[in-house]
């Protein structure tokens, strides 16, 4: 990760295709720490965003997610912790981040960085696609001197193509980490006594 960390700090545009556990989202996390102004995360899924802020929140980050699990006194004192400087990171959905309200918001905010997580939402070739992931350009447009990163550990040539062109990230860097995973292997074992071999594998694989 040292080498996009160090691209996003200096300014620049990027992809990220790694793999699941790869630790993609350090990948933002970190810059969100080193850079002045908050980052703002565009993530698809209302789980995703609490794991990802209680686990920063547990960490001392200063960190907290916008959505529709919130009540109107709740998400008003986010925003309000936005606009203040007292966030690091902000997690919303492309659905609230697209409103007139939140872009609004935005500028009057010193946004340092726009992260979009699991961005191959964005390509009609992909299984989740996501319409309003389309509309993410206007980031670009709205505010040209905030670098965007655009993250997922799913994309194919087609799809890897679609989201530089949909999210105006041609000019950026591609980085793709090595999805080989030697800690995971199939093995094939003769099943002559499952409840034997169970007992086998537990107690060699995964003894106490």
């Amino acid at each position: 990760q040292k080498e996009i960390i160090e691209h996003i700090l200096d300014g620049g545009d990027a992809l990220v295709l790694m793999q699941t556990g790869g630790g993609k989202s350090l990948c933002y996390q970190i810059p969100a720490l080193c850079l002045n102004g908050i980052t703002v995360v565009v993530s698809p899924l209302i789980a995703l965003m609490r794991d990802q802020v209680e686990s920063l929140n547990q960490l001392g980050v200063r960190a907290a997610g916008l959505n529709s699990t919130l009540t109107p006194t709740e998400a008003n004192k986010v925003e309000q912790s936005m606009v203040s400087g007292q966030l690091d990171l902000v997690y919303v959905s492309p659905e609230r981040l697209l409103t007139k309200t939140f872009l609004d918001l935005l500028n009057r905010c010193d946004v340092a960085l726009f992260a979009i997580d699991e961005a191959h939402c964005v390509s009609q070739w992909g299984h989740d696609f996501r319409p309003e992931y389309l509309k993410l350009t206007t980031l670009h447009e709205r505010f040209p001197q905030v670098p965007r990163l655009a993250l997922t550990a799913t994309a194919d040539g087609p799809t890897r193509r679609d989201i530089l062109e949909r999210l105006s990230l041609q000019s950026g860097r591609l980085f793709v980490a090595g999805f080989n995973r030697p800690n995971i292997f199939y093995r094939v074992v003769p099943k002559d006594n499952p409840r034997k071999k169970l007992l086998q594998f537990l107690e060699n694989e995964h003894s106490g």
